[in-house]
Protein backbone atom coordinates (compact mmCIF):
# COMPACT_ATOMS: atom_id res chain seq x y z
CA UNK A 1 0.00 0.00 0.00
CA UNK A 2 1.33 3.34 -0.66
CA UNK A 3 1.50 6.21 1.22
CA UNK A 4 -1.25 8.02 -0.64
CA UNK A 5 -3.48 4.59 0.24
CA UNK A 6 -2.68 5.12 3.53
CA UNK A 7 -3.68 8.55 3.99
CA UNK A 8 -6.94 8.24 1.92
CA UNK A 9 -7.95 4.98 4.10
CA UNK A 10 -7.20 6.96 6.91
CA UNK A 11 -8.95 9.79 5.73
CA UNK A 12 -11.99 7.16 4.50
CA UNK A 13 -11.84 5.86 8.45
CA UNK A 14 -12.20 9.24 10.05
CA UNK A 15 -15.38 10.47 7.81
CA UNK A 16 -17.06 7.17 8.68
CA UNK A 17 -16.49 7.30 12.42
CA UNK A 18 -18.33 11.02 12.44
CA UNK A 19 -21.54 9.44 10.60
CA UNK A 20 -24.66 8.59 12.45
CA UNK A 21 -24.68 4.60 13.25
CA UNK A 22 -27.91 3.12 12.63
CA UNK A 23 -30.19 3.12 15.26
CA UNK A 24 -30.36 -0.50 17.06
CA UNK A 25 -33.40 -2.32 16.65
CA UNK A 26 -35.86 -2.13 19.42
CA UNK A 27 -37.08 -5.22 21.28
CA UNK A 28 -40.93 -5.23 20.73
CA UNK A 29 -41.72 -7.94 23.35
CA UNK A 30 -40.40 -6.40 26.26
CA UNK A 31 -41.35 -2.40 27.00
CA UNK A 32 -44.60 -1.17 27.95
CA UNK A 33 -44.78 1.58 25.09
CA UNK A 34 -42.43 2.98 22.20
CA UNK A 35 -42.09 6.32 19.97
CA UNK A 36 -41.74 5.51 16.10
CA UNK A 37 -40.05 8.97 14.68
CA UNK A 38 -39.80 7.07 11.07
CA UNK A 39 -36.68 5.43 11.19
CA UNK A 40 -36.54 3.47 14.48
CA UNK A 41 -38.56 2.79 17.72
CA UNK A 42 -37.22 3.89 21.16
CA UNK A 43 -38.55 2.14 24.16
CA UNK A 44 -40.18 3.87 27.15
CA UNK A 45 -40.18 2.37 30.41
CA UNK A 46 -42.99 3.77 31.59
CA UNK A 47 -46.48 5.09 30.81
CA UNK A 48 -46.79 8.76 31.94
CA UNK A 49 -50.89 8.94 32.50
CA UNK A 50 -53.22 9.87 35.23
CA UNK A 51 -55.69 6.93 36.93
CA UNK A 52 -58.43 6.49 35.29
CA UNK A 53 -60.40 7.09 38.27
CA UNK A 54 -59.13 10.78 38.69
CA UNK A 55 -60.74 11.06 34.53
CA UNK A 56 -63.97 12.64 35.09
CA UNK A 57 -66.31 14.73 33.04
CA UNK A 58 -65.86 11.80 30.19
CA UNK A 59 -67.39 8.52 31.73
CA UNK A 60 -69.40 7.37 28.48
CA UNK A 61 -66.00 7.97 26.17
CA UNK A 62 -63.81 6.05 29.21
CA UNK A 63 -65.79 3.01 29.17
CA UNK A 64 -65.81 2.72 25.18
CA UNK A 65 -61.99 3.37 24.95
CA UNK A 66 -61.85 0.98 27.89
CA UNK A 67 -63.56 -2.09 26.71
CA UNK A 68 -62.34 -1.35 22.85
CA UNK A 69 -58.82 -2.02 24.56
CA UNK A 70 -59.67 -4.67 26.73
CA UNK A 71 -60.74 -6.62 23.93
CA UNK A 72 -57.48 -5.61 21.63
CA UNK A 73 -55.19 -6.89 24.76
CA UNK A 74 -57.45 -9.96 24.66
CA UNK A 75 -56.66 -10.66 21.24
CA UNK A 76 -60.37 -10.57 20.03
CA UNK A 77 -61.74 -8.21 17.47
CA UNK A 78 -61.40 -4.67 18.27
CA UNK A 79 -61.62 -1.34 16.16
CA UNK A 80 -59.29 1.51 15.53
CA UNK A 81 -60.53 4.51 17.40
CA UNK A 82 -60.78 8.42 16.54
CA UNK A 83 -60.89 10.51 19.18
CA UNK A 84 -62.07 14.32 18.48
CA UNK A 85 -63.31 17.46 19.64
CA UNK A 86 -62.76 20.08 22.38
CA UNK A 87 -59.20 20.58 23.01
CA UNK A 88 -58.16 19.65 26.69
CA UNK A 89 -60.90 17.36 27.53
CA UNK A 90 -58.36 14.22 28.18
CA UNK A 91 -58.33 12.71 24.56
CA UNK A 92 -54.79 11.51 24.72
CA UNK A 93 -54.47 11.50 28.34
CA UNK A 94 -57.54 8.73 28.11
CA UNK A 95 -55.76 6.09 25.41
CA UNK A 96 -52.68 6.30 27.59
CA UNK A 97 -54.24 5.54 30.97
CA UNK A 98 -56.72 2.94 29.78
CA UNK A 99 -53.62 1.04 28.47
CA UNK A 100 -51.67 1.49 31.41
CA UNK A 101 -54.24 0.02 33.32
CA UNK A 102 -54.91 -3.15 30.97
CA UNK A 103 -50.95 -3.59 31.08
CA UNK A 104 -51.42 -3.67 35.38
CA UNK A 105 -54.15 -6.75 34.59
CA UNK A 106 -51.75 -8.56 31.57
CA UNK A 107 -48.43 -6.76 31.09
CA UNK A 108 -46.76 -8.20 28.03
CA UNK A 109 -49.72 -8.67 26.31
CA UNK A 110 -50.13 -4.95 24.42
CA UNK A 111 -48.08 -2.30 23.87
CA UNK A 112 -48.89 1.57 22.84
CA UNK A 113 -46.62 2.94 19.93
CA UNK A 114 -46.64 6.57 19.42
CA UNK A 115 -45.76 7.89 16.09
CA UNK A 116 -45.36 11.84 15.45
CA UNK A 117 -47.62 13.33 12.55
CA UNK A 118 -45.02 13.88 10.73
CA UNK A 119 -43.66 10.01 10.57
CA UNK A 120 -46.97 9.16 8.43
CA UNK A 121 -45.14 7.99 5.74
CA UNK A 122 -43.53 5.42 7.26
CA UNK A 123 -45.98 3.84 8.91
CA UNK A 124 -46.02 0.70 6.30
CA UNK A 125 -42.46 -0.05 7.83
CA UNK A 126 -43.55 0.22 11.52
CA UNK A 127 -46.66 -1.96 10.70
CA UNK A 128 -44.41 -4.93 8.92
CA UNK A 129 -42.28 -4.73 12.08
CA UNK A 130 -45.22 -5.12 14.43
CA UNK A 131 -46.81 -8.12 12.09
CA UNK A 132 -44.10 -9.96 12.89
CA UNK A 133 -44.23 -10.08 16.72
CA UNK A 134 -46.74 -12.08 18.95
CA UNK A 135 -48.16 -9.29 20.84
CA UNK A 136 -50.88 -6.92 20.29
CA UNK A 137 -50.50 -3.24 19.87
CA UNK A 138 -51.96 0.23 19.57
CA UNK A 139 -50.33 2.71 17.86
CA UNK A 140 -51.08 6.12 18.33
CA UNK A 141 -50.90 9.43 16.67
CA UNK A 142 -52.00 12.40 18.76
CA UNK A 143 -53.42 15.50 17.22
CA UNK A 144 -53.38 14.64 13.86
CA UNK A 145 -54.51 16.98 10.78
CA UNK A 146 -53.75 17.68 7.61
CA UNK A 147 -53.03 20.60 5.74
CA UNK A 148 -55.21 21.77 2.74
CA UNK A 149 -54.35 20.40 -0.20
CA UNK A 150 -52.95 16.95 1.22
CA UNK A 151 -54.49 14.39 -0.65
CA UNK A 152 -51.80 11.51 -0.06
CA UNK A 153 -52.03 11.67 3.53
CA UNK A 154 -55.59 10.86 4.10
CA UNK A 155 -55.68 8.58 1.02
CA UNK A 156 -53.25 7.12 2.62
CA UNK A 157 -54.68 6.71 6.33
CA UNK A 158 -57.71 5.23 4.70
CA UNK A 159 -55.90 2.47 2.51
CA UNK A 160 -54.41 1.64 6.30
CA UNK A 161 -57.40 1.57 7.86
CA UNK A 162 -59.39 -0.86 5.44
CA UNK A 163 -58.66 -2.47 2.25
CA UNK A 164 -55.84 -1.23 0.95
CA UNK A 165 -52.72 -3.98 0.37
CA UNK A 166 -50.44 -2.32 3.15
CA UNK A 167 -53.03 -2.14 5.63
CA UNK A 168 -52.41 -1.98 9.53
CA UNK A 169 -51.95 -6.41 10.15
CA UNK A 170 -54.58 -7.91 12.43
CA UNK A 171 -52.49 -7.40 15.85
CA UNK A 172 -52.42 -3.91 15.59
CA UNK A 173 -55.04 -1.25 16.15
CA UNK A 174 -54.58 2.64 15.60
CA UNK A 175 -56.20 5.39 17.85
CA UNK A 176 -56.00 9.40 16.49
CA UNK A 177 -56.76 12.21 18.43
CA UNK A 178 -57.68 15.24 16.31
CA UNK A 179 -60.07 18.58 17.01
CA UNK A 180 -62.04 18.17 13.91
CA UNK A 181 -63.79 14.65 13.73
CA UNK A 182 -63.54 15.09 9.66
CA UNK A 183 -59.57 15.29 10.52
CA UNK A 184 -58.98 17.58 7.72
CA UNK A 185 -59.72 21.32 7.51
CA UNK A 186 -63.10 21.95 6.20
CA UNK A 187 -64.25 25.60 4.20
CA UNK A 188 -67.66 27.09 4.07
CA UNK A 189 -66.45 27.15 0.30
CA UNK A 190 -67.24 23.36 0.00
CA UNK A 191 -70.37 23.86 0.46
CA UNK A 192 -70.89 26.03 -2.43
CA UNK A 193 -69.27 23.97 -5.04
CA UNK A 194 -72.47 24.92 -7.64
CA UNK A 195 -70.84 21.49 -9.60
CA UNK A 196 -71.50 18.99 -6.59
CA UNK A 197 -71.63 20.70 -3.00
CA UNK A 198 -71.06 17.25 -1.18
CA UNK A 199 -68.48 15.78 -2.50
CA UNK A 200 -65.65 17.58 -1.07
CA UNK A 201 -67.34 17.16 2.32
CA UNK A 202 -68.17 13.94 1.82
CA UNK A 203 -64.49 12.93 0.88
CA UNK A 204 -63.24 13.53 3.80
CA UNK A 205 -65.67 12.37 6.23
CA UNK A 206 -64.90 9.25 4.47
CA UNK A 207 -62.18 9.29 6.28
CA UNK A 208 -63.37 9.52 9.90
CA UNK A 209 -66.23 6.86 8.92
CA UNK A 210 -63.10 4.57 8.09
CA UNK A 211 -62.67 4.61 12.08
CA UNK A 212 -64.96 1.65 13.92
CA UNK A 213 -65.20 3.70 16.49
CA UNK A 214 -65.27 7.66 16.47
CA UNK A 215 -66.09 9.00 19.89
CA UNK A 216 -66.47 12.91 20.04
CA UNK A 217 -65.49 14.86 23.22
CA UNK A 218 -67.12 18.11 24.46
CA UNK A 219 -66.74 21.48 26.03
CA UNK A 220 -66.81 20.83 29.66
CA UNK A 221 -69.35 22.24 31.93
CA UNK A 222 -68.96 24.26 35.08
CA UNK A 223 -70.15 20.78 37.22
CA UNK A 224 -67.72 18.86 35.51
CA UNK A 225 -64.69 21.14 35.72
CA UNK A 226 -65.25 21.36 39.79
CA UNK A 227 -65.59 17.74 39.55
CA UNK A 228 -62.54 17.25 37.99
CA UNK A 229 -60.33 19.64 40.33
CA UNK A 230 -62.63 18.02 43.24
CA UNK A 231 -61.38 14.53 42.26
CA UNK A 232 -57.13 15.50 42.08
CA UNK A 233 -57.22 17.88 44.81
CA UNK A 234 -58.58 14.66 46.93
CA UNK A 235 -56.17 12.67 45.36
CA UNK A 236 -53.40 15.04 46.55
CA UNK A 237 -54.62 16.09 49.73
CA UNK A 238 -55.11 19.36 48.55
CA UNK A 239 -57.51 22.12 50.03
CA UNK A 240 -58.73 24.44 47.46
CA UNK A 241 -61.69 27.25 46.84
CA UNK A 242 -64.65 26.96 44.73
CA UNK A 243 -64.78 30.33 43.62
CA UNK A 244 -60.78 30.55 43.19
CA UNK A 245 -61.22 27.41 41.07
CA UNK A 246 -63.35 29.30 38.53
CA UNK A 247 -62.09 32.42 38.44
CA UNK A 248 -58.91 30.47 37.24
CA UNK A 249 -60.87 29.39 34.57
CA UNK A 250 -61.90 32.39 33.85
CA UNK A 251 -58.75 34.31 33.68
CA UNK A 252 -57.70 31.50 30.74
CA UNK A 253 -61.06 31.72 29.23
CA UNK A 254 -61.79 28.13 29.01
CA UNK A 255 -62.91 25.29 30.96
CA UNK A 256 -61.55 21.76 30.44
CA UNK A 257 -59.91 18.99 32.04
CA UNK A 258 -56.38 20.36 30.80
CA UNK A 259 -57.08 24.31 32.39
CA UNK A 260 -58.11 21.88 35.65
CA UNK A 261 -54.95 20.42 36.00
CA UNK A 262 -53.12 23.52 35.87
CA UNK A 263 -55.17 24.65 38.70
CA UNK A 264 -54.65 21.86 40.61
CA UNK A 265 -50.76 22.71 39.51
CA UNK A 266 -51.22 25.92 41.11
CA UNK A 267 -52.69 25.00 44.66
CA UNK A 268 -49.81 21.97 44.73
CA UNK A 269 -47.17 25.10 44.19
CA UNK A 270 -48.87 27.47 46.75
CA UNK A 271 -48.51 24.63 49.05
CA UNK A 272 -44.64 23.83 48.50
CA UNK A 273 -46.17 20.26 47.29
CA UNK A 274 -44.39 18.02 44.59
CA UNK A 275 -47.12 16.34 42.33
Amino acid sequence: MTENDELLLRIATAIEGLMPQPAAAADFRTAPAYVWDGRAARPVARIEAPPLALLRGIDPQKEIVVANIARLAAGHAAHDMLLWGARGMGKSALLRAAVAERQLRAPMALALVQVSPEALSTLTRLFTELGAIERRFLVFIDDLGFEEGDSSGPRALRSWLEGGVEARPGNVRLAVTANRRAIVARHASEQDDPINPRDAVDDKLALADRFGLAIGFHNCSQDDYLAIIAGYAEAHALAWDRDDALEWSRRRGARSGRVAWHYVVELAGRAAQAL
